[in-house]
């Protein structure tokens, strides 16, 4: 799903460029430091997207902090 929103846009970006750069990280961590960091960079996208979907501005504002 995508968004007009340029925050989202942003937040997209960032998490394809820390997914590259993580790509460098030793094998030793994929699991570890890699995994950890995907994770909560993807999650910041995710967030802003179900925040603009919900129907209240307190759960739309929840989603962003």
């Amino acid at each position: 799903m995508e968004s007009n929103l340029e925050v989202w846009k942003l937040a997209h970006q960032l998490t394809i460029d820390v997914y590259r750069i993580t790509q460098g990280f030793p094998k030793a961590e994929q699991f570890g430091l890699t995994s950890q960091v995907r994770r909560s960079i993807s999650s910041v996208p995710t967030n802003i997207i179900e925040g603009q979907a919900r129907q209240y501005k307190k759960e739309f504002i929840q989603f962003y902090t």
